[in-house]
C-alpha cells in the first residue's frame, strides 16, 4: 500500500476518499441503479425508437460529461457520484447488447473477453497503485482506474447475466435468486475472514446480473410468448421512475445524514483490523469452490427442459393477407414512417450504397420494435404478418441473426414484399 506522500508525488494531488463507506445503503443503491440501468435503456432504445446505437452514443456523451464533473470534485459527494454510476450502469449495459445484438458475438464470448479486460484493468492499476482497496482512492489515478473497472464490470455483468439466461431459460423471477444466493455466499465468506478487497469486487459484479433481472421481472408483460420473459408489466418506464425516485431518495438521505462518508463513518465505527492470511486461504478456498458448484448447477440447468426463444425458422411463417390488409388498422403516420425507411434502404440497395441500406433498415427494425406496444393490440394478426416479413428482410442483412448479409438482389427482394404487404 502506498504512503500518502508517494501517493500525492505520483498524483499531484491528494483529495479525501472520493467512494462512499461500504455500508448497507451502498449495495442498496448500487442495485437500484443497476435496475435503472436495465430498464431506462430498454425504454430509450425501444419505446422512443432511438436505437442502439444511437443509445450508446448518447449514454457515452453523457458519461464523459458527469465523469468529469466527478473527477474534479476534492471529495465524495453522494448526487454526482450516483449520477456517476447510473450512467455508466446504462454505458456499460449498452456495449454488451452491441456485441450481442449488432454484431452477433456470442455471450460466452463477451464474457470471456470483459473478464480478460478486467483483470488487465485490475493488474495494472495494480502495478501502479499497489492497492485495489476503494477506501484509497484518493488520486486521480486511482479513482480514473476505479472508474474504468465499474465500467468494465457493468459490462461483464451483462454478459454473464444475459449468458446465464440464455443458458438455462430460466424466467427474470427465478434468474433473480442465482446473483443473489451468491452475494449471500460471498457475504458470508468475507465474514468469516476472506479478503475484503476480492469480496467487495465479486459482489460488485453480481450486483448487475442482480438488478437487471429485478428489472426485467417488473417490467415484462404477464403473459408473453415462449421462451419470452414474464413478470408484473410494470413496463420499462414507470420502472425506471420507480427505480429513478428511490435513488433520489436514498441519495438525499445519505447527503443529510453523511452516513456513507468514510471520514464521517470511521468516526463512529471501529476502525478495520488486519486480515488473518489463514482464514483468507480458507476463504479463497471456498470461492473456487462456489464457482465449481455453480458451474454444476448452469451445466445441469442447461441439460433440464426448458422452453428457449423460438427458432429463427418460426419467425418466418406469416399469415397470407392481401396487400396493405395489415396495416389496415394501424395509425397511417406510423406506417408511413416504416415505408420510408424501407423505401429508403431499398434504394441504397439498388444503388449499391451496401452502408445506407443496412443502416436504413437498422432503423426500421428499431422503430418497429418500439412500436410494437402500441401497434400490435389494434391487430395482433395483421401485427403478426408484417412482423413475420420484416424478420425475414432482416435476416437479409444479417440484423438479429448470426449469418452474414445476403445478395443484394435478396435484399430487394424482401424489402419489395414488405412494402407490398404494408400496401
Amino acid at each position: 500500500m502506498t504512503t500518502a506522500t508517494e501517493a500525492r508525488a505520483r498524483s499531484g494531488r491528494l483529495m479525501l476518499n472520493k467512494v462512499p463507506e461500504v455500508t448497507l445503503w451502498f449495495w442498496v443503491i448500487k442495485v437500484l441503479c443497476t435496475t435503472v440501468g436495465e430498464s431506462f435503456a430498454d425504454w430509450i432504445n425501444m419505446k422512443l425508437g432511438v436505437g442502439l446505437v444511437n443509445t450508446a452514443w448518447i449514454f457515452t456523451a453523457v458519461f464523459v460529461v458527469v465523469l468529469a464533473v466527478q473527477l474534479r470534485l476534492k471529495r465524495y459527494v453522494p448526487f454526482p457520484y450516483w449520477l456517476t454510476v447510473v450512467v455508466v450502469s446504462v454505458t456499460g449495459t449498452l456495449y454488451t447488447d452491441i456485441l450481442t445484438d449488432q454484431l452477433n458475438v456470442p455471450l460466452w464470448i463477451s464474457s470471456a473477453v470483459f473478464s480478460v479486460l478486467l483483470a488487465a484493468v485490475f493488474g495494472v492499476w495494480w502495478a501502479r497503485e499497489r492497492t485495489l482497496s476503494i477506501h484509497s482512492v484518493t488520486t486521480l489515478p486511482r479513482e480514473s482506474f476505479y472508474w474504468l473497472a465499474v465500467l468494465v464490470t457493468f459490462a461483464l455483468g451483462t454478459a454473464t447475466g444475459d449468458w446465464t439466461l440464455e443458458l438455462t431459460g430460466w424466467s427474470p423471477g427465478v434468474a433473480v435468486l442465482l446473483p443473489l444466493g451468491l452475494i449471500a455466499a460471498i457475504t458470508a465468506l468475507w465474514k468469516f475472514g476472506a479478503n475484503p478487497v476480492l469480496s467487495f469486487w465479486l459482489a460488485y459484479i453480481l450486483t448487475r446480473p442482480l438488478g437487471a433481472n429485478i428489472g426485467d421481472w417488473l417490467a415484462s408483460p404477464k403473459v408473453a410468448q415462449p421462451g419470452e420473459p414474464t413478470g408484473l408489466d410494470l413496463g420499462t418506464f414507470t420502472t425506471s421512475l420507480i427505480f429513478l425516485g428511490l435513488i433520489l431518495a436514498t441519495v438525499v438521505y445519505l447527503t443529510v445524514t453523511r452516513s456513507d462518508v468514510t471520514e464521517t463513518h470511521e468516526a463512529t465505527h471501529a476502525a478495520h483490523t488486519t486480515g488473518d492470511p489463514r482464514k483468507e486461504r480458507f476463504a479463497l478456498a471456498g470461492f473456487g469452490l462456489l464457482a465449481v458448484a455453480t458451474a454444476g448447477l448452469l451445466v445441469w440447468a442447461h441439460g433440464q427442459p426448458h422452453v428457449g426463444p423460438a427458432p429463427e425458422e418460426d419467425n418466418t411463417s406469416a399469415v397470407q393477407m392481401a396487400p396493405g390488409q395489415a396495416v389496415k388498422k394501424f395509425p397511417p403516420a406510423k406506417v408511413a414512417a416504416l415505408k420510408t425507411l424501407a423505401s429508403t434502404s431499398l434504394k441504397d440497395a439498388r444503388s449499391g450504397n451496401e452502408t445506407g441500406a443496412h443502416a436504413a433498415a437498422q432503423k426500421l427494425r428499431d422503430l418497429w420494435d418500439a412500436d410494437q406496444a402500441s401497434l400490435q393490440p389494434l391487430d395482433n394478426t395483421g401485427w403478426t404478418s408484417i412482423d413475420a416479413q420484416m424478420d425475414k428482410m432482416l435476416k437479409t442483412f444479417g440484423i438479429d441473426h448470426s449469418n452474414p448479409p445476403m445478395s443484394p438482389a435478396q435484399q430487394e427482394k424482401e424489402l419489395n414484399t414488405l412494402l407490398t404487404d404494408m400496401g
